[in-house]
């Protein structure tokens, strides 16, 4: 695939020319877009300080995977799916299950099964526990379409929470799991927030290539036009089923690995992490940002996460209105992205 920078080298030059890029950036709503989402980062960054962008910053990197995951199943396969934080908490408990602290658990409640790994033994086993039941729901998935496949991915996340919830000799229900392991390498541990913060974003850009290489492929040409003409697709010999559990999969494996890294950076999980409101919004964020672009993904988990923790610092909010504030806001936002954009900040297609 050739990359043409005449783009860039044209932008470039007109921001020598303050009219001149006025004048080509007029009426450009992903440019101000951009501009506008990254420009109140910055500020917001510089207004907190660093511990508070550190922190802002990681949980941009792991809401940024589950986007760009679920991204590949709707926004390039055309899968509306609400069921993707259920491969969210897979990873977490299985992160939690295979690293936490014995000990710990035993002075509790009821005494749990744990294995006390290393994170890098169990990261990759949570990964590959998110595909493998991928798979088990994916096969049956694959048989509906439209608004049949959204709710049975709704039911597909009302039965993970009820799991987390209610089977307690694995995942100690509501009293969650607690001391869930940091990385370590060798005698260096991944402790501190800066370090895990890079460690984030080091994974998010593997996430990103991993995703970019797939679009740009021509299986991910394959998926755009499943999402097109399922039908048409068949004609020419593609197995469309194949296509979308393949990538069913691979998003299901990525979000298991956001859930991975989410659980060891917190340190403990309950099951109310997990519940349907968090995948609502998570399909919010793909929409906020737009539909097949990853980059879109990027912007609009970083709108996400700008607004979710910017309400805390408005002084005529009351504390314990936040969260109903926050949802609000998000709602009215999607409204109007629906009535004057409803292809997103920067999509390429509706929903």
């Amino acid at each position: 695939m050739r990359i043409s920078l005449e783009p860039v080298i044209d932008n470039l030059r007109a921001l020598r020319n303050p009219r001149q890029f006025m004048k080509a950036s007029k009426g450009n709503i992903q440019l101000w877009a951009n501009l506008f989402v990254i420009g109140w980062a910055v500020v917001f960054m510089l207004w907190q300080g660093a511990g508070f962008a550190i922190t802002v910053g990681t949980v941009f990197a792991i809401w940024a995977m589950l986007a760009v995951s679920l991204n590949l199943v709707v926004g390039f396969a055309g899968l509306l799916s609400v069921g993707h934080i259920g491969f969210f908490g897979i990873g977490a408990y299985s992160m939690a299950i295979l690293s936490s602290n014995p000990a710990y658990e035993q002075l509790r409640t009821e005494a749990l099964t744990t294995f006390a790994w290393p994170f890098f033994a169990a990261l990759p086993v949570s990964v590959l526990l998110a595909g493998a039941v991928a798979i088990a729901v994916g096969v049956v998935f694959n048989r509906f379409r439209d608004d049949i496949y959204v709710l049975v991915s709704f039911g597909f996340a009302i039965i993970a929470f009820n799991v987390f919830l209610n089977w307690r000799g694995l995942t100690r229900g509501a009293f969650g799991i607690h001391e869930i392991a940091r990385p370590k390498i060798g005698g260096w541990s991944l402790g501190g927030e800066l370090e895990f913060m890079l460690f984030v974003l080091a994974f998010l850009a593997i996430v990103m290539l991993i995703a970019w290489f797939i679009v740009t492929s021509s299986f991910g040409r394959v998926l755009t036009a499943i999402r097109e003409d399922e039908e048409a697709i068949e004609v020419f010999g593609y197995q469309a089923t194949h296509y979308k559990l393949a990538i069913w999969v691979i998003s299901a494996m990525i979000a298991g690995l956001a859930g991975g890294l989410f659980a060891s950076w917190t340190s403990f999980i309950d099951p109310f992490s997990f519940i349907l409101l968090e995948s609502i919004l998570l399909v919010s964020i793909v929409i906020l940002g737009g539909l097949a672009t990853i980059w879109g993904s990027l912007l609009g988990a970083m709108a996400f996460v700008l607004l979710e923790e910017g309400m805390r610092f408005l002084p005529f909010l009351p504390t314990e209105f936040i969260g109903q504030a926050r949802q609000a806001v998000l709602g009215i936002l999607l409204v109007l992205l629906m009535l004057f954009r409803p292809q997103g900040l920067v999509g390429k297609y509706r929903l």
